[in-house]
């Protein structure tokens, strides 16, 4: 597992657990249709990311012509002062 699988895991999973922390406290009702069921989506998308490594959005970013990083902030970049 590399570490960006393992924070989109991480991340995904703080988003679902404040949703839940949140209904369960009584602050959000997620039985009713509202914009807080996207960020379900998302964190459950995140989630997932980082178990299969298939990501919607990032297949429709590549179709809408974007490229990939090759080395974002990886030991090679580091003389490149990428961070």
């Amino acid at each position: 597992m590399t570490v960006n699988r393992a924070v989109s895991i991480f991340a995904g999973f703080m988003i679902m657990a404040s949703l839940a922390a949140a209904h369960f406290s009584g602050q959000i009702n997620l039985g009713q249709i509202s914009w807080l069921w996207l960020t379900a989506f998302v964190g459950a998308n995140l989630f997932q990311m980082g178990f299969t490594g298939f990501c919607p959005a990032a297949k429709i970013l590549k179709a809408l012509g974007l490229k990939e990083a090759t080395s974002a902030c990886g030991p090679a970049a580091v003389s490149a002062k990428c961070c």
